[in-house]
């Protein structure tokens, strides 16, 4: 099974892993962690230099003592935005790699920390254009088994991990809630620790559930 968490900085996806790990463990299920991007975006290295020396971020990360000034997916012109969309068709080809490895080499649960969701989040996906775009890199996407969409207030994900203006991360949030209405994110709504990770292992199960369900029907037709 392949998951994937998306959602905003600040949202909580390291934490909600962690405990997905922790239960998966628990239940003596292997598992992998994958982030996209070290081990899908390519050419990360020269992107992550470019974001520093080009738009000057400071390439940390935010913490509520210690605030950061990022300077990447936040800016947006034309220039920049057609360079991404240019590296997001490589990403994507990259991922279908990466996809099919992990759904070949791994018996348990491949976890991704972000996927191609998050790219297209960050573009301006109020524009039809944008959308058009996004709807083609899609068609090429592999789809994860249960894609999680973590929901967050963005003033609140800010205090959490102060990196980015509240203006984008409005934008942001925005942009994927758009995502919602034709990919197979599932929103996961904002809401205590505890109370995330169990609306995560309701859609786990379910989707555990549907897989069996499938296996068995497939099971006993005749060949």
């Amino acid at each position: 099974m392949i998951i994937s968490f998306s959602g905003i900085d600040g949202a909580g996806k390291s934490t909600q892993i962690q405990k997905l790990r922790e239960y998966l463990s628990a239940n003596g299920i292997a598992m992998r962690e994958l982030t996209f991007w070290d081990n899908v975006a390519l050419f990360s290295s020269l992107r992550s230099g470019f974001s520093r020396r080009v738009l000057q971020s400071d390439g940390n990360v935010g913490t509520p003592d210690r605030p950061a000034e990022r300077r990447d997916k936040n800016k947006q012109n034309a220039f920049l935005i057609t360079g991404r969309c240019v590296l997001h068709i490589f990403d994507v080809l990259n991922l279908r790699r990466i996809f099919r490895q992990a759904k070949s080499q791994n018996p348990g649960v491949v976890i991704f920390d972000r996927y191609i969701y998050d790219q297209l989040a960050a573009l301006p996906l109020a524009s039809v254009i944008a959308r058009a775009y996004a709807r083609c890199i899609l068609m090429l996407a592999p789809k994860p088994d249960l894609a999680l969409l973590l929901d967050a207030i963005p003033e609140v994900a800010r205090a959490r991990k102060p990196e980015y203006p509240v203006d984008f991360m409005r934008q942001y949030r925005s942009s994927y809630l758009r995502l919602c209405g034709f990919t197979n994110l599932q929103l996961i709504p904002a809401g205590e620790v505890d109370e995330v990770h169990r609306a995560i292992r309701a859609h786990l199960d379910g989707c555990l559930l549907k897989t069996s369900t499938e296996n068995e029907l497939q099971t006993a037709l005749p060949a």
